[in-house]
């Protein structure tokens, strides 16, 4: 009895340590299958960024363009004090219960990761207002013509309920930031990399066909330390 348990046991860790290894591989291996493989060949107008921190990755925008205006959708009344000279605006989309409860790596839990992966929980947009200082690291460029500049900001308004922005009260992180009521649930295929990844693709940005991880945005794009002027 014992034996069978033991055999038991080990299969079930091997089967979860290959569908991990099958997991990583795959995203892993799609890299070097990307997506909109030859670039636009409509001039760029539109200086944006991804910002990674290693782990999760944030579109970055201009605060103001001929597109949009984000104060209009994210008015600077949701936030505490936001900068008055903030240029940019970073917008990511993640598990409802991990964004409100794991403001810095300290606080994660293994119960919170497995069930931020295992799905189930509604999801958010986090939005934060960005000096250009705070996109010295982790900041890979993005050089958009207005139309896939449109495209992205059509993937953000999609992620919102019937296309409004509804703060969620009291929920920040910093002076800088606030939390919006978005569409869809987080699990460990849709993660808040294959939404970024998703709207790159969308807009005919070269990117991984499958984003699951902050390597598959990134691998493409070109890293810069200081944004141009």
């Amino acid at each position: 009895m014992i034996r069978r348990w033991l055999r038991r046991i080990a299969f079930t860790l091997l089967g979860l340590l290959l569908a991990i290894a099958l997991y990583v591989g795959v995203a892993c291996a799609l890299v070097f299958w990307p997506a909109n493989a030859k670039p636009s060949p409509e001039p760029s107008a539109v200086e944006a960024w991804v910002l990674s921190n290693g782990v999760h990755t944030d579109l970055v925008f201009p605060v103001r363009s001929a597109t949009i205006d984000w104060q209009q959708l994210f008015p600077l009344s949701d936030f505490k004090a936001p900068p008055p000279d903030a240029e940019f605006v970073a917008i990511g989309w993640g598990d409802r219960e991990f964004y409100l409860h794991t403001p810095t790596w300290a606080d994660l839990t293994a119960a919170r990761a497995f069930g931020a992966l295992s799905g189930g929980n509604r999801s958010l947009l986090h939005v934060t207002y960005l000096q250009r200082a705070q996109l010295r690291r982790g900041a890979y460029q993005l050089s958009l013509s207005q139309a896939q500049y449109a495209q992205l900001v059509a993937h953000v308004r999609a992620t919102l309920p019937s296309g409004r922005a509804t703060p969620i009260a009291g929920a920040h992180y910093a002076n800088d930031d606030a939390f919006y009521e978005a569409i869809g649930s987080y699990h460990l295929f849709e993660t808040c990399n294959t939404w970024t990844g998703r709207g790159l693709r969308q807009a005919g940005v070269t990117v991984s066909r499958w984003t699951p991880f902050d390597f598959n945005v990134t691998w493409h794009l070109q890293p810069v330390l200081v944004p141009p002027p």
